[in-house]
């Protein structure tokens, strides 16, 4: 097998190639119009003729797929070769966390532990089931996102948010715009690393500035999570409440990144919580019967009930932080990072060249296994299986092991189409960023001037929209970024900073992230109805921080850029 690979590669792979911002009639803003025409195909059908996602990926592939050929000359092995790579990472990592994480959702349901939880937000939220998806969809949100990213924590909190009474949409909706703000502070900051190494400026400093933008998002996304939960109502009854989040999470933003900007959307959200909890202790909000929640006092779990409704994501995030966090004695995330296989991906790599004719990097497939958080979710969802399968806490949840353990294949039946729609859309992600497509749209916006302050964010916004990560978002443009801000004489810490919050505001559209958060909230297919409903909230604040940025350029935000 391996010789007969070794001789049909060559056979499909050329001797290079080499992505042109020019590809197009010579020109950076026709080639950049002809790349645009893959994502356009996508959300006007999704969007305008309510074509299922799955087919939108697969048409949009296809389309991709025959403009990198005939109009940016990629030649048609490398092209499904590129697709391929794509497809792979939907598999792993992507596919691999969201399994993970829906089964350890799916558990709380089938063992019936899912009320008990209920009961336990009843009581933290005051009977408001805004105030509790408030907070699971900002701060507890939040939190996974910054131990893990990668898709875990919209898929955990919009199955939570479910398990609370929400609507599958609002639910769906509701994560991925409370997530957004914490993402370039995703996965202990990977983006932040990743565009400050490729874009030649100190994290720290990039981290500082990224934090004095983003508070003022922080501050403004849990207003727009009560907005989508129950409209002006639910602004008008728990403005406080949003405050209070957003304050505490937006200091969290803005005095983190310099002492360790790791932690920042930990922090951020760990205070929110905690802000949260003491506000509502002294606070009652104004509920409508429609969505007052209730317990009945002869069926209130007592405190052994209550550890084991909260047991799923206690031990996820305590795991997670372990993984991630512990240093004594030794570096265990390194050490786990040290299991990953780096794979050059054969007829790829060492032909996909840069502009300055080397090998790219980009076709490097890193398979991670103990370093991937799907592992450690799996590993949390079987010890929650075994747990409820042995504890039915006086017969009231009866179960056993084994029916715990085979929700898992009816988990990964459920997800079928998300994991059909996800693979898809990974694989058009790579060949628009292979055949230069991405990076063309990128270059046209750079070649703007001065305005480019204002435009900077929708780089990020575009390159998560397309590859569903904020860090191929930090890739792709960091280093254009960078060379934009010398031509235009910015600080290319600035512009950095905007293209990694503009990715997680990105996020919310991306087609990856509507996929994976329609699975979570078991409304596969829905794709379009959430992006239609979350959509106007992901460009107002893109809009809100490319403002921001532009003010930053010239110095009229004064003490709050000072890095």
């Amino acid at each position: 097998m391996t010789a007969l690979l070794a001789t049909a590669i060559p056979m499909i792979a050329p001797a290079s190639f080499t992505p042109s911002t020019t590809a197009v009639g010579g020109s950076v803003a026709l080639t950049a119009l002809v790349g645009l025409v893959p994502l356009l195909v996508f959300f006007v059908l999704m969007g305008v003729f309510k074509v299922a996602t799955h087919w939108c990926a697969l048409l949009s592939l296809a389309v991709a797929g025959v403009i990198a050929v005939t109009a940016f000359s990629m030649p048609v092995g490398m092209t499904a070769l590129a697709a391929s790579q794509g497809a792979a990472m939907g598999l792993l990592p992507i596919i691999y966390i969201i399994v993970a994480a829906v089964w350890l959702y799916n558990l709380t349901e089938t063992s019936g532990r899912s009320q008990d939880l209920k009961a336990v937000f009843n009581t933290i939220g005051k009977g408001d089931q805004r105030a509790q998806a408030l907070i699971v969809a900002f701060c507890f949100c939040g939190l996974l996102e910054g131990l893990a990213g990668f898709g875990a924590p919209v898929a955990i909190s919009g199955a939570m948010l479910l398990t609370l009474g929400v609507r599958p949409l609002r639910a769906a909706a509701a994560t991925v715009v409370g997530n957004s703000v914490n993402v370039g502070f995703g996965a202990m900051a990977i983006p932040v690393t990743t565009a400050a190494r490729l874009g030649g400026v100190d994290p720290v400093e990039m981290a500082t500035d990224m934090g004095h933008l983003s508070w003022v998002l922080a501050l403004a996304v849990p207003f727009l999570v009560l907005l989508i939960l129950d409209g002006v109502r639910g602004l008008r009854q728990l403005w406080p409440l949003a405050l209070v989040a957003g304050g505490a999470a937006g200091l969290g933003h803005f005095v983190t990144p310099s002492v360790s900007y790791e932690l920042t959307a930990v922090v951020a959200s760990l205070l929110g919580l905690a802000a949260c909890y003491l506000f509502l202790r002294v606070w009652s909000p104004t509920t409508p019967q429609d969505l007052r929640t209730h317990v009945e006092d002869s069926d209130r779990p007592d405190r052994a009930r209550i550890l084991l409704a909260l047991l799923p994501y206690v031990l996820v995030v305590v795991i997670i932080a372990v993984t991630k966090l512990w240093k004594i004695g030794v570096d265990l995330s390194a050490a786990l990072s040290s299991a990953d296989v780096a794979i050059g991906w054969p007829g790829l790599y060492g032909h996909l060249l840069t502009e300055s004719g080397q090998p790219s990097g980009a076709p490097v497939y890193t398979l991670q296994i103990l370093s991937n958080p799907g592992t450690w979710i799996f590993l949390t969802a079987a010890i929650v299986a075994v747990v409820y399968g042995r504890v039915s806490s006086g017969g009231r949840f009866g179960t056993s092991v084994s029916e715990m353990f085979m929700v898992l294949p009816r988990t990964i039946y459920s997800l079928r189409l998300s994991v059909l729609t996800i693979v898809t859309v990974m694989a058009l992600a790579y060949v628009m960023n292979f055949s230069g497509q991405t990076t063309a749209i990128g270059a046209a916006l750079a070649q703007t001037g001065a305005a480019f302050a204002f435009l900077s964010p929708f780089l990020g916004w575009i390159g998560t929209a397309v590859a569903g990560s904020a860090t191929s978002a930090g890739a792709l443009f960091a280093g254009l970024q960078s060379t934009a801000a010398a031509g235009a004489g910015i600080d290319p810490r600035i512009l950095l900073a905007a293209n990694t919050i503009g990715g997680g505001l990105g996020k919310i559209v991306s087609p990856q992230n509507l996929a994976i958060v329609a699975g979570a909230v078991d409304s596969p297919g829905t794709d379009a109805e959430i992006l239609k409903k979350a959509a106007p909230y992901s460009l107002s604040l893109v809009v809100t921080l490319g403002l921001l940025v532009l003010a930053a350029s010239q110095g009229l935000l004064g003490p709050l850029m000072v890095g």
